[in-house]
């Protein structure tokens, strides 16, 4: 196995130009996200059965070629548990990744749980443990050691060699393609624009306040995203979530005020205090009136628990058919995002995009008659 150590841009344009036949490529990043808000990358490995390759990107300037490589449709890129990849690529380049598929969305298909961790797959498949001591550390730090080097390579060295196992695997269970939709599901969700105006939904609690309050929320949930964005930030550096619900519950009027309130973030009060006081007043020279409805919880909904297990007991029925775990047909979180577009709350009734239930092999597999049932059945 040739093992290649790229820092220059005239080797990484040759290097990937060799790359770009292959058919399969195994791809894996490594980076640093402690105190920003973007990942920020330190590494990509990349390997086709004969050449272990190492990109630092700190010392190429122009990544365009491995941009390509993930772009190209010929190639079958697998990565494991690639979500905060996905995230490194969408921030580094924009670039949307093609023909990509997740091994640990194969793992799952293949019984082993939703979240399988490459070094249990590996161990699981070639007895081999792996050395995870360098997972922590500082990837945008220079030079890299042997140990780091070693580490980095092995994450698409194994891949590789089980990429052809596992698939072959998924497929004589009749699931590859599945597994193909759901990493094709991922990547969607990843590179979707964020709506900055739904971003007050996720705040924890905000089903407390009121249709005014809401709004003031709406507005300094936009206000602590783009902050994070100029400063890059993680999202709770600019203000903590229970101390945006306080300030839009109470609207003080003066620093002094914010301060003394019950539950609220002083050090969030010190750092942008001034900042979410002036957010509010301009709030009340607006003379919006177009407030957010209340939201409804789905937890509240009349009936909701007793639905809740008549559907969990249908997807388990249907997974045990199938050979598969229930999980792999849905989660908790996808059950409720049905139940939320069944009970049309929040808006819920036009979104139905969002409801993985409802797309792909779900839909056909049990989406279809679930939605069925639902109109008669899971009612209250």
């Amino acid at each position: 196995m040739q093992k290649i150590y790229i820092q220059e841009q005239v080797m990484l344009d040759s290097v990937c130009k060799d790359l770009s036949h292959a058919k399969v490529l195994a791809i894996d990043t490594e980076f640093v996200r402690t105190r920003t808000l973007y990942p920020k990358l330190g590494l990509l490995q990349i390997s086709d059965g004969k050449q272990l390759v190492l990109i630092d990107p700190l010392a190429v300037d122009d990544l365009s070629a491995f941009w390509q490589l993930l772009m190209d449709a010929n190639i079958v890129k697998v990565l494991h548990a690639c979500s905060e990849d996905l995230e490194v690529f969408l921030t580094a380049a924009n670039c949307r990744p093609v023909n990509l598929i997740d091994s640990q969305i194969i793992m799952s298909f293949l019984g082993h749980g939703l979240s399988m961790g490459y070094a249990a797959m590996v161990k699981y498949y070639l007895d081999i443990e792996l050395d995870k001591s360098e997972s922590r550390t500082d990837w945008t730090a220079r030079p890299l050691s042997a140990r780091q080097l070693e580490y980095a390579q092995a994450d698409v060295e194994y891949l590789f060699q089980l990429y052809p196992i596992i698939t072959q695997q998924l497929s004589d269970k009749g699931w590859l393609e599945a597994a193909q939709q759901d990493s094709e599901l991922l990547i969607e969700r990843k590179f979707t624009a964020i709506d900055e105006n739904q971003l007050y939904r996720t705040v924890k609690m905000s089903w407390r306040l009121t249709s005014a309050q809401l709004y003031r929320l709406k507005m300094l949930a936009i206000w602590r995203f783009q902050q994070a964005q100029k400063k890059d930030l993680p999202i709770g550096f600019i203000a903590k979530d229970h101390t945006l619900i306080v300030i839009a519950q109470m609207n003080p009027q003066t620093i002094n005020i914010m301060n003394r309130l019950d539950g609220i973030e002083l050090f969030d009060v010190r750092r942008n205090g001034k900042a979410m006081l002036a957010l509010l007043k301009a709030i009340e020279q607006d003379h919006s009136d177009n407030f957010p409805d209340k939201i409804q919880r789905l937890d509240e909904y009349p009936g909701y628990k007793q639905i809740f297990q008549q559907v969990k007991s249908f997807i388990t029925t249907v997974a045990k058919n199938s050979d598969l775990l229930p999980e792999n047909l849905a989660s908790r979180k996808q059950i409720n995002q049905y139940l939320a577009w069944h009970f049309k709350l929040n808006n819920h009734a036009v979104d139905k995009s969002s409801v993985d239930i409802l797309l792909g092999w779900r839909y056909t597999l049990f989406g279809e008659k679930l939605t069925e049932l639902g109109k008669n059945q899971f009612t209250h």
